[in-house]
């Protein structure tokens, strides 16, 4: 069976830190609250609250469910984010696991090398080659194929036996994201055409990565995470500084963040989606958007993103799920699991369990947490199912618990519940991917803190993660016939 980050069985800079913490090592997870205790819960309470048709199913999906303000296009970026710095290959469900046992195989920062891969020399076949006058600097895409079909036309460069050509290949996992990725390579290959004038060769190649990676390191700071976490946690990190991930050597991913945190997006993924204008609203997994690690064999399956993300021309975009404790049904039961728990929620919390997380009370209480808040939250996982809970709640539930009854800090001290990740998720996230920004010496934080993507150095103007998604034009399937 192939690994599926997340949903298989798998293996799996510090100036602005002011909090010690053992050195961990950059291809490694590591823990960001080491001294906690670890949370069991019996197996069989798991499997009864992640089943389909069990207390987190939402059955048939509805409007009223909906966040008010969060951009369905938002979580599949999210996914996407996760791809480009994790990526877990040795682990299982069945056994425990220590942090610094686990090999992460993705760099720990936001350098898109899920995108690059090892970059030309390396990965040639991700590139232009032979004859072309782009050789070794534009990324393959479906297009470049010889005689390529509308379809082919459409989506990412395939073998002949169908696998996608690209740095991750479990961003083929859901068309969704297989045409996100597709909507990057298009926008390096856009990048590529401008700066030409002025760059060629290797250094152009050097010159498009650097300029996509800080517009694409920006978004995911002023857009995604103020989106997420909330505008009002974020700018106190990066005012105030990080306070528990503070990595005293490499940066490392925090098992709290990829087992538990970074997890919050399964609760908002709909049901249905329309990707066109005026289109169907299909199966995320189903007939017309297929089951994932498949070519796209039908127009009206490829991605106008101006229907996913808001970018201001007077679209009608569809919003994502609210985060809270339930989940779609197609999620509980995903085809793509031939055997073994096929229950996303599930794995989830077995996940959380052999990696020997501690309960969410315990984090909450570790960073300051009014007690009559964490009563609140625990109170909600508890109701889930009757005496499953009583010892403390799973991480991952406590954290969907907290945005449901308390929400994302929209404003210093103004909530809005269900709309993005409360207090103690919005802490793990976005320190966690602040501090991978902020830890790389290559990034826009590492490098130049005063640059914009207004700068006259690379700037683009692109701000927003629908700015990056559609600044290299929709692709030809969209909108024929």
């Amino acid at each position: 069976m192939a690994n599926h980050h997340g949903l298989s069985d798998l293996k799996g800079l510090s100036a602005f830190c002011h909090q010690g913490h053992s050195a961990e090592r950059g291809d490694r997870f590591g823990r960001m609250f080491s001294l906690l205790s670890p949370l069991y819960v019996n197996p069989s309470a798991i499997s009864a609250v992640g089943a389909q048709g069990g207390p987190m199913d939402t059955g048939s999906s509805s409007a009223a469910n909906r966040t008010q303000t969060v951009d369905v296009g938002l979580i599949f970026f999210g996914q996407f984010v996760d791809h480009d710095i994790t990526l877990d290959t040795t682990t299982s469900l069945a056994h425990n696991v220590g942090s610094d046992d686990v090999q992460n195989v993705r760099t720990p920062i936001l350098d898109l090398d899920c995108i690059y891969g090892s970059g030309p020399e390396a990965s040639p076949y991700l590139y232009h080659g032979g004859n072309s006058p782009f050789a070794g600097v534009k990324l393959l895409i479906g297009a470049d194929t010889p005689g390529a079909t509308i379809e082919q036309q459409s989506d990412l460069a395939r073998s002949p036996h169908g696998t996608a050509i690209i740095g991750d290949p479990r961003n083929d996992e859901n068309r969704v994201i297989s045409q996100l990725q597709l909507a990057m390579i298009r926008l390096h290959n856009k990048v590529v055409d401008e700066l030409s004038s002025a760059h060629s060769g290797s250094d152009l190649f050097e010159e498009a990565r650097r300029t996509l990676t800080w517009h694409y390191q920006w978004a995911v700071v002023h857009d995604f995470l103020s989106a997420l976490c909330g505008k009002a946690a974020v700018d106190r990190i990066l005012g105030g500084g990080r306070k528990h991930y503070c990595p005293s050597g490499e940066p490392y991913i925090p098992v709290e963040f990829s087992a538990a945190g970074y997890r919050f997006g399964h609760s908002m993924i709909p049901q249905k989606i329309q990707v066109q204008k005026g289109g169907t609203r299909f199966e995320l997994f189903g007939t017309t958007l297929g089951t994932g690690f498949s070519p796209l064999t039908d127009v009206k399956a490829a991605v106008d993103w101006d229907e996913l993300l808001d970018n201001g021309i007077g679209r009608t975009v569809q919003n994502a799920e609210k985060l809270d404790l339930i989940m779609a049904s197609d999620l509980l039961d995903l085809p793509f699991i031939p055997s073994g728990e096929s229950s996303l929620a599930t794995r989830n919390l077995l996940r959380g369990q052999v990696f020997l997380l501690p309960s969410g009370e315990a984090i909450a209480r570790h960073i300051g947490r009014d007690e009559s808040e964490i009563d609140t939250v625990s109170a909600r996982v508890k109701a889930l199912l009757p005496n499953a809970f009583d010892t403390g709640s799973p991480l991952w539930l406590y954290l969907l618990a907290e945005a449901e009854v308390i929400g994302r800090e929209t404003s210093p001290q103004s909530f809005d519940p269900g709309e993005g990740l409360g207090p103690v998720g919005a802490t793990i996230v976005a320190e966690t991917l602040i501090g991978l920004i902020e830890l790389d010496e290559a990034s826009w934080l590492g490098e130049n803190r005063n640059w914009t993507p207004d700068s006259a150095e690379n700037g683009l103007g692109i701000k927003t993660v629908g700015g990056l998604l559609t600044y290299a034009g929709t692709v030809p399937a969209v909108g024929t016939p």
